[in-house]
């Protein structure tokens, strides 16, 4: 039987600003990125997410994104592959120490909005956030766009990685993700998220924004925390990927 991971980006709440559903997430999914406090999070919600995480069974993953709080790190930045390094770096320790805390392993790194799509195309950066996790993380998975950069220079280091798709958005003919803000960027219906899945899964294709087919590898699949929809993707993903034949869980690092 095929399987996938099903991951969520959690722990974006911040002070007094609460964002998504993430309890009622949990019980749906298979592991959880978590934001280290650069574009999201802050101490007390990184400790909770991975009580939480431990509390139902679910992998934990760093998420460091772009020191960018007002625009949730999803501008891109001119930001340099050592000063990224150092960044990542930075943050999977501060996830590290949670981690060691509640007594659970760091699963796994994924870099978070414009930091990752950045990496996807830059291969110095993509090196560069590679070089972060086998110093800060040597045990632990990176996931990465499908056909990146940053899947190309983790094999080429000889880190864990896992190949990453998107249930919520939609593809470019080159493989990467339609910019948020442009018409049909987000997957909103769900019947169609799910189907999307399934090809990617058992067909590894996927039809992109003008229509041609893209080929990818489907080891693990996102639905973004924030999303309006999130609660009722995970659970519509949850019982419709098992009933066609996909298992879901989490890779082994």
């Amino acid at each position: 039987m095929p399987s996938i991971d099903l991951n969520c980006d959690l722990g974006e709440s911040f002070g007094a600003y609460t964002m998504g559903m993430d309890a009622e997430v949990l019980p749906f999914i298979s592991s959880a990125n978590i934001a280290c406090g650069f574009h999201a999070g802050d101490p007390s919600v990184m400790q909770k997410s991975v009580l939480l995480c431990k509390k139902y069974g679910v992998q934990v993953g760093a998420h460091p994104g772009l020191p960018d709080l007002r625009g949730f790190g999803r501008r891109n930045m001119a930001i340099s592959p050592a000063d990224a390094e150092l960044d990542v770096m930075y943050q999977i320790g501060a996830l590290k120490a949670f981690c060691r805390a509640a007594g659970v392993p760091l699963h796994h790194v994924k870099p978070h909005g414009a930091l990752y799509n950045m990496a996807a195309k830059d291969p110095a950066l993509a090196q560069a956030i590679c070089r972060a996790v086998q110093a800060a993380a040597p045990e632990a998975m990176l996931l990465a766009l499908s056909g990146s950069e940053m899947l190309k220079a983790a094999q080429a280091m000889g880190l864990c990685v896992c190949s990453e798709v998107f249930a919520d958005r939609a593809y470019r003919p080159d493989g990467t993700l339609v910019p948020r803000g442009l018409p049909g960027a987000m997957i909103e219906n769900e019947e169609d998220a799910i189907a999307r899945v399934v090809q990617m899964v058992k067909q590894g294709t996927v039809r992109a924004a003008d229509g041609s087919t893209v080929t990818l590898q489907a080891d693990s699949v996102c639905v973004h925390g924030d999303g309006r929809k999130a609660l009722c993707f995970v659970k519509q993903l949850s019982a419709a990927l098992p009933a066609a034949g996909i298992e879901i869980k989490a890779h082994s690092a």
